[in-house]
């Protein structure tokens, strides 16, 4: 009895065991095994060195999925062709997983988007020399199709030459054209722009700019002088001293508040002098008057005094004295 419950702990210890295993397993990545996928292949000339089974597989780089296989043309397609019409190609497929419209969208658009541009090319994944599969939008027209006679079992990407491809043939030719450079065009090329130059700097009224600098500098050298001289006034630091003095007295006036309170009592006394001048408007008006009668009174008293000082003072105009030997 006792043996029997022991192989029954052992045999519920074993399966519950292996149930966490599968669930952690599914959790760490067999979710992917109920993903939508779709495989895809395409076919390059050159070397795919670096790329491997599992590389990422990126749309604008944007992980999309990975390769799973690498082969050469001859074992998939080609047994049967004789040597002299085989092509000497690199198939490369790749499985393309995501969520299911995701999926569905690239197996419903994929030949508009091969008809835009859509190309596989191999691109470096850093410094180590690994690679992986990029895909993107091109030209159509400057990267065709590979030719090719068979039917692909998968959906077909057409490829373009990698970056890394174009950059060391754009090197290649660049090389090439070299030999093909004239030197000795080239040198006597170089030595008429040389002679040229010198035509022209010979041309050059050296003097005459040498002249204009020399008076260039004195004038400017006159200038500094006199704004030297104009700080140095004891007059234009006393100004600046006096400046800041006024400058850090008003800071410290607006920053006590009695500049507010200033404004505000000046505010307050012109309300008060506009409601006196509304409230007693008739009695200034005469008071107007009368000042006006009284200048002109005393304008012409003014006037009197001027004419006749004495008089103006003590009485009328003196009568006309009588000189003897005249008639009245």
């Amino acid at each position: 009895m006792e043996q029997t419950k022991s192989y029954f702990r052992l045999g519920l210890f074993v399966t519950l065991t292996v149930a966490i295993v599968a669930a952690v397993l599914f959790i760490l990545g067999g979710r992917a095994l109920f993903q939508p996928t779709m495989t895809i292949e395409t076919y390059f000339e050159e070397s795919v060195a670096g790329l491997e089974i599992g590389s990422p597989v990126k749309f604008k780089g944007i992980p999309l999925g990975q390769v799973v296989e690498i082969k050469g043309s001859l074992a998939t397609y080609q047994r049967d062709v004789p040597p002299g019409k085989r092509r000497e190609y690199i198939i490369v497929r790749a499985r393309l997983s995501g969520d299911d419209e995701e999926v569905r969208s690239w197996q419903r658009d994929l030949d508009g988007l091969i008809k835009a541009g859509l190309r596989v090319r191999t691109q470096l994944a850093g410094i180590t020399g690994q690679q992986y599969l990029a895909l993107d939008i091109l030209d159509p027209k400057a990267h065709p199709p590979l030719a090719f006679e068979w039917k692909p079992a998968y959906p077909y990407i057409p490829s373009a030459p990698s970056s890394t491809g174009e950059i060391l043939e754009n090197a290649r030719k660049f090389i090439a054209n070299l030999g093909k450079v004239d030197v000795e065009q080239l040198a006597r090329n170089l030595d008429k722009v040389l002679v040229t130059a010198n035509r022209k700097l010979e041309e050059l009224p050296v003097k005459e700019l040498s002249a204009e600098a020399s008076g260039l500098l004195k004038d400017t050298r006159l200038a500094v002088a006199r704004v030297n001289g104009i700080l140095a006034n004891p007059g234009i630091k006393q100004t600046v001293d006096n400046a800041g003095e006024i400058s850090e007295r008003l800071r410290k006036l607006a920053d006590s508040g009695e500049l507010d309170r200033m404004v505000t009592s000046i505010g307050d006394a012109a309300t008060r002098i506009d409601g006196i001048v509304a409230e007693n408007q008739y009695d200034v008006r005469v008071l107007v008057q009368d000042l006006r009668a009284t200048a002109a009174n005393l304008r012409a008293l003014s006037e009197a005094i001027k004419r006749y000082p004495a008089g103006a003072l003590l009485g009328g105009p003196p009568d006309k004295v009588q000189i003897p030997g005249k008639s009245p």
